[in-house]
């Protein structure tokens, strides 16, 4: 009889167990360390993207004449600040009056606004000119409490960030094993990248760009879980621990 109850408890044990989890990000970080972002990182102009241009100089005709250009893909104008939403169409570029087209993909922010201005000089008077991405947005999906298309303020967000606009991960989340696909000139990559070693800050794919999708994969315990042929396992365990107890019992 002592032998079944130690088999009972044994038994109960084993059952009742479940695969530890890594919930600590950066878990082999043991001192503060400092790095640097990779230039590479940093957002380049996209085939569809939508921008917000603004031009203001001495010329006023023009500034009219911006805002109102139904040249190429404008589409939100607004005459008083010669502000304009363009799309970059399938050349990539975009179509501005008395430029015509000006070839923007694979630029940054900052480079495509030095070019516009550049070539406005040509043509007027001390321009102005502010560029800014509209449309930049990122999807969170799997192991995280709030799944969603993300649209973000400004032109940056890292891993990190995306996942906090997410809710973060569920506990079932896999910090070591969280995957980013991401598409270039027509082609889609994918990488993944473990939360839990604090080299991921030389990937990449830690600086997300503009349609980027992150997708958390459950780990094996939810799985488990969640499946059909375990679904009785609750019931079973406490059965076990019932006759355990009893046996106890008649023992003494």
């Amino acid at each position: 009889m002592k032998n079944l109850c130690l088999f009972l408890s044994i038994s109960t044990i084993l059952l009742a167990c479940s695969p530890q989890r890594d919930l600590v990000y950066f878990s082999n970080l043991s001192e503060v360390a400092n790095s640097r972002v990779k230039s590479d990182t940093e957002l380049r102009l996209q085939k569809n993207d939508q921008l917000s241009i603004a031009v203001n100089s001495l010329n006023t005709e023009y500034n009219v004449l911006f805002a109102n250009s139904s040249s190429g893909s404008t589409s939100n104008t607004n005459v008083s600040t010669g502000k304009a939403s363009i799309k970059i169409n399938s050349n990539g570029a975009i179509n501005l009056p008395l430029l015509g087209e000006i070839p923007v993909e694979g630029l940054t922010i900052d480079e495509a606004q030095q070019l516009i201005t550049k070539e406005l000089k040509k043509q007027i008077k001390s321009p102005v000119v502010t560029v800014e991405l509209v449309n930049f947005k990122i999807t969170v999906i799997g192991e995280v409490n709030k799944p969603a298309s993300l649209n973000v303020p400004g032109n940056q967000v890292n891993l990190l960030e995306a996942l906090g606009m997410a809710g973060d991960m569920t506990v079932y989340g896999k910090r070591n094993n969280v995957l980013v696909i991401r598409e270039t000139n027509g082609v889609r990559n994918m990488t993944r990248l473990n939360l839990n070693d604090k080299n991921v800050y030389d990937s990449p794919y830690f600086q997300l760009k503009q349609n980027d999708i992150v997708y958390v994969e459950p780990d094996k315990s939810k799985e488990k879980e969640f499946s059909p042929n375990n679904r009785a396992l609750p019931i079973i365990t406490a059965c076990i621990s019932a006759v355990a107890v009893l046996a106890t019992a008649l023992i003494r």
